[in-house]
């Protein structure tokens, strides 16, 4: 008798323990699967839909919306090769060559702050990195978000051609005064479209976006005009080096 209502016991427990865990387990799995479709399928899906369908905004410029500050943005399948010419030559001269993470570049900012450890860590970001910032995220600094641009740019890597990674950036990179991508900038600033932009224009526009809500692409100040003929002197190294190869027709 003793065995049997010890068995008996036995069962209970495991019954009630097993009733327990699995009331509890739908809501472990409902977090998880969140957080797999965060992660893994609904930017995949994403990054393959706007490989064919122009971006309607980015989280930016969502959130200078909700801050009441003005948003101009048009994409544009026609802008001026000037402009890519000039963002390669300013932001990632080897955009053609690495896979989303210019390494060279990284140990260089590392080293620079490791000697002087009082200045602000020097970005190092490649195109294909502040394109996949734009497109998902907001423009907050933090390791997570670091982290996150990381596995983004290895998506956008994968699952885009250069030509098209170029084609994004320079439609939805933010240049100042509320503009967005070089349709908006080109119209506001020099009264044209972006697929009339110059040589000299498209440096400019190049040249001021480390900080284009400081800096002027119309009527440039000392510091945009040098660094305007330094983007250009790159652009002519781009050009002589084939640098740009992978978004030439």
């Amino acid at each position: 008798m003793d065995e049997d209502r010890s068995l008996r016991g036995i069962e209970d427990a495991a019954q009630r323990y097993s009733r327990g865990t699995h009331a509890k387990m739908p809501w472990i799995w409902r977090i998880c699967a969140a957080i797999f479709a965060l992660l893994v399928p609904l930017p995949i899906l994403l990054i393959l839909f706007f490989r064919f369908v122009p971006l309607p905004s980015t989280p930016q410029m969502l959130l200078q919306l909700a801050m009441l500050k003005p948003v101009h943005y048009a994409w544009s399948a026609d802008v001026s090769p000037w402009l890519g010419q000039a963002a390669i030559a300013s932001e990632d001269q080897r955009f053609c060559s690495h896979h989303g993470f210019d390494w060279s570049s990284i140990d260089s900012a590392i080293e620079s702050h490791e000697r002087h450890p009082r200045k602000h860590l020097r970005g190092a970001s490649t195109i294909s990195q502040q394109t996949a910032r734009s497109l998902f995220l907001l423009p907050v600094r933090s390791w997570v978000r670091k982290g996150v641009e990381a596995y983004l740019t290895v998506l956008l890597e994968a699952l885009w051609p250069k030509k098209r990674i170029l084609t994004a950036y320079v439609n939805v990179v933010d240049l100042g005064n509320g503009n967005f991508g070089a349709q908006a900038a080109a119209e506001d600033y020099f009264h044209e479209p972006a697929s009339a932009l110059s040589r000299s224009q498209a440096a400019r526009l190049a040249a001021v976006l480390p900080d284009p809500d400081k800096w002027h692409a119309v009527a440039p100040g000392p510091y945009v005009a040098r660094r305007t003929g330094a983007i250009l002197a790159r652009m002519a190294q781009v050009r002589r080096d084939g640098l740009d190869w992978c978004v030439k027709p």
